[in-house]
């Protein structure tokens, strides 16, 4: 039981949305984590996002890496693509989302309502005879010739009109994706390979299908253990549900005790109304007992799973996460590909870098620290300790700093690299 007179501290609410996280503990950087702790970092925090940019690794590799440390990608690509040790899968939870296997039946009742034609942008465009034609012909192409890509089925002419025509086709196989017929087998430079589900999907996998409300309730269960602490508003947030589908399973989950409200310090210092799976009531009262203090220095990803709760960037730490990738250059504030510093239980700063590959260069073209942050040397240490993994983790040489905000900050960085 809580006590409802209990106002916990923000550094035991942080504490408990880090440890929750998987991004409280140092890791040893002499040691690379096993495929079994990289399926288990993202059974924590329940899903993955993916996406393409590539200033640096591409994000899904940068959230593993802020956790585990050192370890090596292509045990992701194992943990998905071999056929002896799949484990995850790909498909729509948050947004385009490596998820574990285990979680393959919920979502069954999604890839029920693309069948029904009741969710989805590509419902109208399937009902136009043509495209369904098309549809049929190219799931008979994979089940005859086996694995396919989008780029399999280009239309070589010069009017972009026909059958093959590699627009409709890609449609095609998003649909048959969406409608779980189709599974993302392989990745061919980043490419997605589609093959039947038949072909792809474990034998030991469950595929009972849950009921909405079972369902709900049990993305909603996992959302809280994986966020630690936030408020209930916030939950839907991060498996990209509807308030108003969430809202009567959020209330049985308060009512009968699953969710447990708590009172907690926010980082302006006022005092709100927070939920905590009765899971982790445990863990907040160490939290509370300074038995669970956040030790890790990393980078974050800027679709890191740390941030999916709207808002709660500012109510833990101040910091405002934001990416300005797809903002004109002149409206940037902080740069197009921005990765937040954490440093203990702290959002210290961010900084904008870019890979040159070919000759093994991290250039960062701007760091920032937040204001009132203080370079001094605990703080620079750690961040400089955390730069060379993470350039380790690129296989880069060195690394040049274009701009440092303050400009202290960045030549004292250099000094420990």
């Amino acid at each position: 039981m809580t006590n409802s007179n209990t106002v916990y501290p923000l550094s035991a609410v942080r504490a408990l949305a880090l440890h929750s996280q998987g991004l409280s503990v140092r890791s040893d950087p002499k040691q690379s984590s096993t495929l079994d702790e990289v399926y288990s970092i993202i059974e924590q925090i329940g899903h993955l996002q993916i996406d393409t940019l590539q200033m640096v690794r591409r994000s899904q590799n940068i959230v593993l890496w802020s956790r585990l440390g050192h370890y090596d990608p292509a045990d992701l690509d194992r943990l998905l693509f071999d056929d002896s040790e799949r484990q995850l899968f790909e498909y729509w939870l948050h947004a385009a989302c490596i998820i574990p296997l285990s979680e393959y039946r919920y979502r069954l009742p999604l890839m029920r309502r693309y069948q029904d034609g009741i969710h989805g942008w590509r419902r109208d465009w399937a009902q136009d005879p043509e495209n369904a034609k098309l549809v049929k012909m190219i799931l008979e192409h994979i089940h005859c010739n086996g694995p396919a890509r989008s780029a399999d089925f280009e239309h070589k002419g010069r009017t972009r009109s026909g059958w093959w025509d590699w627009k409709p086709s890609k449609r095609a196989l998003e649909h048959l994706y969406d409608h779980g017929e189709l599974m993302v087998a392989n990745r061919v430079n980043f490419q997605r390979v589609y093959d039947l589900r038949e072909r792809v999907l474990p034998d030991w996998v469950d595929t009972s299908e849950p009921t909405e409300a079972e369902t709900s309730r049990h993305l909603l269960e996992r959302s809280m253990k994986s966020l630690g602490i936030c408020q209930m508003t916030q939950l839907t947030d991060y498996t990209h549900m509807k308030r108003t589908d969430a809202r009567p399973h959020l209330e049985q989950l308060a009512k009968d005790g699953t969710f447990v409200t708590v009172q907690g310090s926010t980082d302006d210092g006022s005092v709100i109304d927070f939920v905590v799976h009765q899971d982790n009531l445990p863990l907040l009262s160490e939290a509370a007992d300074g038995a669970l203090n956040p030790e890790r220095t990393t980078f974050l990803s800027p679709f890191d799973s740390l941030f999916w709760a709207k808002g709660r960037d500012m109510q833990l730490w101040g910091f405002q996460q934001t990416l300005e990738a797809y903002k004109p250059g002149p409206s940037r504030k902080w740069g197009y590909f921005c990765l937040p510093i954490l440093y203990k239980d702290r959002l210290v700063g961010r900084f904008d870098p870019k890979l040159e590959r070919r000759i093994g260069v991290l250039r960062i073209k701007a760091i920032y620290l937040e204001p009132g942050i203080s370079p001094d040397e605990e703080l620079v240490t750690s961040v400089a300790a955390a730069m060379r993994e993470f350039m380790q983790f690129h296989d880069a040489a060195s690394l040049v700093i274009e701009r440092s905000e303050p400009a202290e900050f960045g030549e004292r960085l250099l000094v420990y690299l």
